[in-house]
C-alpha cells in the first residue's frame, strides 16, 4: 500500500523553539502530524535509538555540532543508514551543502521553504520508504545491467538504493571514470549512472569514451550532477549523455528519466 505524508513519522531536529514550531505548522499543512523533536544531536541521537523515525528534517547547526555529523553517523550505522534525510538551513554557499549532495541527503530546504518544496521532499522521502517497480515494455526491469560511477562511496549507496527499489537488481559499481572504463571493457551493461566530478577521468570524459567506442556507443548515459552554471551544464551535455539529473538524486525524477531511456 502507498504511504501518504500522513503515514510519516518525522524527527525535526533543529535547536530554535521558534524554527521548531514555524517548521512544524508547515508539515502539519502538509498532513504530518507524527512529530518528534530534537533541539541537539544529541537528544536526535536518543530519539532515533528509542524509535527509527520515518525521516528526519534537520537544521545545519546545533551547539554540540552540524549536520553534517548527524548525517554521516547515519549512514555509517546499517540500522539508520536508510532513513531519508532533509537539511532545512538558510545557508545557500554550494561548497556548505555540496557535502549533503554528495551524501544521499533527499533534499535541502531553505528558510524559509514553500509548500510545493517540503511537497515534494516528503513525495521523495515515501518514494524511497515505500518503492515501486518501473514498468518497461522494451525489458524486464530486473535483466537491466547498471554501472554506477561516483567517487563518493555514500552517494553510489543513495544512487544503488533508488535504483533498486525501481527493480533493478544487477548494478556494478565504480570509483572514478577510470574504474568505470575498465568495467565497460570487461561486461556489458544497459545504463551507465555517472557524477561529473571525479578524480583523473571525470563523467564528461567517460561519457565521450563511451560514445567513442562502437561497441558501447549505444548505452544510455544519465549525468549526476550538483552543478548549477547553465554554460557548464551545456557543455556536459554536448558530451553525449542521454539525461542529467541534479544531485540530490530524487526517485521520482529519476523513473521517469529512465523510462524515458529504457524505452526509446
Amino acid at each position: 500500500m502507498q504511504l501518504s505524508p500522513a503515514d510519516l513519522h518525522i524527527l525535526l531536529v533543529e535547536p530554535s523553539e521558534v524554527q521548531r514550531k514555524i517548521i512544524r505548522k508547515k508539515l502539519a499543512e502538509e498532513n504530518v502530524s507524527q512529530i518528534a523533536e530534537a533541539d541537539s544531536l544529541a537528544a536526535a541521537a536518543i530519539l532515533i535509538a528509542q524509535h527509527k523515525p520515518d525521516a528526519i528534517a534537520c537544521a545545519l547547526h546545533f551547539a554540540d555540532g552540524t549536520a553534517e555529523q548527524l548525517l554521516k553517523q547515519l549512514k555509517n550505522d546499517s540500522n539508520t543508514a536508510d532513513i531519508p534525510f532533509m537539511l532545512v538551513s538558510s545557508e545557500s554557499r554550494k561548497s556548505q551543502l555540496e557535502t549533503f549532495k554528495q551524501s544521499g541527503a533527499i533534499a535541502i530546504l531553505p528558510k524559509p521553504f514553500d509548500a510545493m518544496q517540503l511537497g515534494k521532499a516528503l513525495n521523495t522521502a515515501i518514494d524511497l520508504l515505500s518503492p515501486a517497480e518501473l514498468e518497461l515494455t522494451l525489458f524486464d526491469v530486473h535483466d537491466v545491467r547498471v554501472l554506477v560511477v561516483d567517487d563518493s562511496k555514500l552517494a553510489r549507496n543513495h544512487i544503488r538504493r533508488v535504483l533498486t527499489n525501481l527493480g533493478m537488481q544487477h548494478i556494478v559499481e565504480a570509483e572514478d571514470g577510470k574504474q568505470a572504463i575498465a568495467r565497460l571493457q570487461q561486461q556489458m551493461f544497459d545504463l551507465v549512472v555517472t557524477d561529473y566530478n571525479m578524480p583523473e577521468v571525470n563523467g564528461r570524459e567517460l561519457t565521450e569514451f563511451i560514445r567513442e567506442h562502437s561497441t558501447l556507443s549505444h548505452i544510455p548515459v544519465l549525468m549526476v550532477t550538483s552543478e548549477a552554471n547553465d554554460t557548464h551544464l551545456a557543455n556536459i551535455a554536448q558530451s553525449g549523455v542521454n539525461a542529467m539529473c541534479d544531485k540530490p538524486f530524487e526517485p521520482d525524477a529519476v523513473k521517469q528519466l529512465l523510462y524515458r531511456l529504457l524505452e526509446q
